[in-house]
């Protein structure tokens, strides 16, 4: 018979509608398959990963953006690779496990925070490259917010409307100048905190091309022609060799102070923060990072190495010592995992710094612990 008698069609449908909703084995002894540390598809610290650019529903508060760039690099090429290492470092973090002693707080529950992957760049044509950057960025700067996070950037924008932030992992230290351009039609000239060991700011007196003046330490100077700069910027880390002293002439010029690495020692990191703040004041500003601002001894992976950096520790103390200032966006450079060692310390150190960015990103002030005192030998004696 072709068709089933009416009488038995409700017992047809609780047999599919049981099928249905029957759990499977499984789902009924162990739960969800969930992804551990050093499993699952790749993205930063296990963050939902979307091709933001394909979709421009997506909303976010901070996106990670990974920009693989590195053909302008001037000694040992390959941090293309950088947005890879640092996810790949990132695999032991997460946001369900965030909460940073350090910070006193786990900035994922404080803002909507996405991966947005990687911008598709040209590794032939220079030019075309920075101009993906700078429109990659532009577009995503332009998204509305999710709204989760508090109002931090409307105050500081020239049309009043609260902004997204974005942390990008380079890539060489070329991004700057297309992110520098983003962020000037959004906010004006703005100033930078500049952690590295070289200056950047060499004197671009062009070549062959005008496109070979755009180089990953020209690019300040070229930031500084265009007027994307303040004269409140300022280096930190600083311990390269120069041709002479003009080039500290010329990079005051641009609109730099400079705190040399060995300050440090003289300093503190305490005072090192103070100076820095004061340099900045209530400016809009952005973070940049060379990833060799750090001794090579602790972060080797990256194309120009410098003896006699700083170490992790006192970086992230400082880093946490800038809370509080108007950040609009940061990033981290010249991560070149093909000279790291097999356990991959530049990787996992660069991504440990990049959750400090996002913690930088949504805190009002530096975290204020309370260290307790514990009975020692001496007291009881």
């Amino acid at each position: 018979m072709r068709y089933l008698p009416l009488i038995l069609l409700p017992v047809v449908y609780a047999q599919q509608h049981a099928f249905e909703t029957k759990q499977e084995l499984w789902a009924a002894k162990y739960g969800a398959q969930t992804d551990l540390s050093y499993t699952g598809p790749l993205s930063y610290s296990h963050l939902p990963y979307t091709r933001c650019l394909d979709d421009p529903s997506t909303t976010f508060d901070i996106a990670v953006l990974g920009m693989p760039f590195d053909t302008t690099t001037s000694y040992r090429p390959g941090a293309r690779f950088g947005p890879y290492a640092i996810r790949s470092g990132s695999r032991r973090q997460s946001a369900e496990a965030g909460y940073a002693l350090e910070w006193m707080t786990n900035p994922y529950t404080r803002a909507e925070v996405i991966d947005c992957g990687d911008v598709p760049i040209s590794p032939y044509d220079n030019a075309l490259a920075v101009d993906q950057m700078e429109t990659a960025y532009t577009t995503l700067l332009a998204r509305p917010v999710n709204g989760s996070a508090s109002a931090r950037t409307a105050k500081l924008a020239h049309d009043g409307v609260e902004h997204p932030r974005i942390l990008t992992l380079g890539g060489d230290h070329t991004i700057v100048l297309p992110i520098l351009r983003s962020l000037h039609q959004v906010y004006g000239p703005i100033s930078v905190i500049h952690f590295d060991a070289h200056i950047d700011t060499w004197p671009s007196l062009g070549g062959i091309t005008e496109q070979s003046r755009v180089t990953h330490g020209t690019f300040f100077t070229l930031a500084f022609e265009e007027g994307l700069m303040s004269n409140t910027s300022i280096h930190a880390g600083i311990r390269n060799k120069l041709q002479g002293p003009e080039l500290i002439e010329h990079d005051e010029e641009v609109g730099f102070e400079l705190i040399m690495a060995e300050d440090i020692d003289n300093l503190g990191t305490d005072e090192i923060v103070k100076h820095i703040r004061q340099r900045i004041g209530n400016s809009p500003v952005y973070l940049s990072f060379d990833i060799d601002t750090i001794d090579p001894s602790q972060a080797p992976a990256t194309g120009t190495p410098e003896p006699a950096g700083w170490t992790g520790r006192e970086t992230k103390r400082i880093l946490r010592g800038l809370a509080g200032l108007n950040f609009v966006g940061a990033d981290i450079v010249e991560v070149a995992p093909a000279y790291d060692n097999a356990g991959d310390i530049t990787g996992i150190l660069a991504a440990g710094l990049a959750d400090d960015f996002l913690a930088l990103l949504v805190t009002d002030e530096p975290p204020r612990r309370q260290v307790k005192r514990r009975q020692t030998l001496a007291d009881e004696l």
